[in-house]
């Protein structure tokens, strides 16, 4: 399992250190340049301060004798004869030219520094080996801050990363103590500034969450008084016809009880739709829909109930193609549910009317209608028909209350809107469906 903590932890220290180490070997080359170039500068002064006096050769014996002296100093005639030898033991070539240059000789390699004075050259030496140690002491002693920076820098980005690192672990916390009975929002301002984001999600997470699980409760409360009700008449039908005291009796018990569980199976399927429905129950697979071939395929479907009533379904296109993106079953139970109300509540007192199903574009949308000749819904109910289980005082017998439940939640699952109207010349009803194109 991948460790946040550990991975900064780990880079953060990785990139600390190979930092720390390559400065440190630029500060070392460099302290040893400039510990190189003063050891130059210190051979050219001592060439000149031995030009600017004049000494005999007994004076330069005295005034260069000494211990500790770690420059070999000779001085030669313009004949090339040794004049002056600082240390017996050492030889050093005669000069050529002034200026510094890197002479081998027998004990090594020597930095020379050459000057012409008055007749005579002037060699002032110093080993190369001695040079180095003294440039790589003076490096290494402005290496010491770094070597007691890094681990210094090392403990505070541990310490750094495990307290931020703790917020983490504290908001983690925090969502775990949360439950379905009690999720509330989780604090934002005491978390830094770019887990906020995280946590305002989970937020609108929590309460998107309470809200679906209030929905579902409610729902199932609701489900459950609106099941009992015909459960319940079910069972004194059955009753009834169990008690039947002749064939005629029996017929019409058993004809009610037909009745009763065609409306309990009517209710337990727009249970099942609403269900489906439910944008929090997740996203069912979507697709383009062509609401022309869906609009004619759901009249075809409906013709032979609305005709055993008296009625016919009339269908109006216009403006193809008519395709939206969503999920082709819903919208069709968006319809079914349009026309099924229609039929079952949209007919007038002899029954002979025409129900009107209507597909045209408006701008960015594809406008489905519906419209009735019956007596339409009051005002004051228009949108408490929008309710689960709402059903008006003059509705008809026989409904669930669900149907235009149903259309409100699919089509705002799918990014439209509904709206109840009156009818052509003030009578009916005319629902208006508009959905985005795709």
């Amino acid at each position: 399992m991948r460790s946040l903590r550990r991975g900064l932890l780990v880079w953060s220290l990785a990139i600390v250190l190979l930092g720390g180490l390559l400065a440190g070997v630029v500060v070392f080359y460099q302290a040893r340049e400039q510990a190189k170039e003063l050891f130059d500068y210190q051979l050219r002064q001592l060439a000149f301060t031995l030009r600017d006096r004049d000494y005999s050769p007994s004076q330069l014996v005295e005034a260069l004798s000494g211990e500790g002296l770690d420059f070999v100093i000779q001085v030669w005639a313009a004949d090339s004869r040794l004049i002056y030898r600082s240390h017996a033991q050492i030889a050093i070539p005669g000069p050529s030219e002034p200026g510094f240059a890197d002479v081998d000789t027998a004990l090594g390699t020597w930095r020379v520094y050459t000057i012409w004075h008055r007749g005579l050259w002037i060699q002032v030496a110093q080993h190369r080996l001695a040079r180095e140690a003294l440039a790589a002491g003076a490096s290494f002693r402005t290496l010491i801050p770094f070597l007691l920076a890094l681990p210094l820098m090392g403990l505070a980005i541990w310490r750094l990363v495990g307290r931020e690192v703790r917020v983490l672990q504290s908001t983690a916390q925090a969502v775990a103590q949360r439950t379905p009975e009690s999720l509330s929002p989780i604090e934002e301002a005491s978390v830094p500034e770019e887990v906020q984001p995280l946590v305002h999600s989970l937020n609108d997470l929590l309460a998107r969450l309470g809200g679906a699980l209030a929905q579902q409760r409610q729902f199932i409360a609701d489900a459950a008084h609106e099941l009992r009700t015909p459960l319940t008449a079910l069972r004194l039908q059955l009753q009834l016809a169990e008690r039947a005291r002749d064939e005629a009796e029996r017929q019409k018990a058993h004809g009610d009880l037909r009745e009763g569980i065609d409306r309990a199976v009517h209710v337990v399927e727009q249970l099942l739709t609403l269900a489906r429905a439910d944008p929090e129950a997740g996203s069912a697979t979507r697709g383009p829909v062509d609401m022309m071939e869906l609009a004619q395929s759901v009249v075809h479907e409906h013709e032979a109930a609305a005709a055993a009533l008296g009625a016919s379904l009339v269908l109006q296109l216009r403006d193809a193609p008519l395709v939206v993106h969503g999920d082709r079953g819903a919208l069709r139970a968006l319809l079914d549910n349009l026309i099924d109300n229609a039929v079952r509540y949209g007919l007038g007192k002899t029954g002979a009317d025409t129900i009107f199903l209507r597909a045209r574009a408006n701008g960015a949308n594809v406008v489905l209608e519906v419209e009735d000749a019956g007596s339409g819904i009051p005002r004051a109910e228009l949108e408490r028909v929008f309710d689960r289980f709402y059903r008006g005082e003059g509705a008809a017998a026989g409904g669930s209350g669900l149907g235009l439940a149903i259309v409100r939640r699919i089509a705002q699952h799918h990014g439209g809107q509904v709206e109840l109207m009156e009818g052509a010349q003030g009578k009916g009803l005319l629902a208006r469906v508009s959905l985005p194109k795709a």
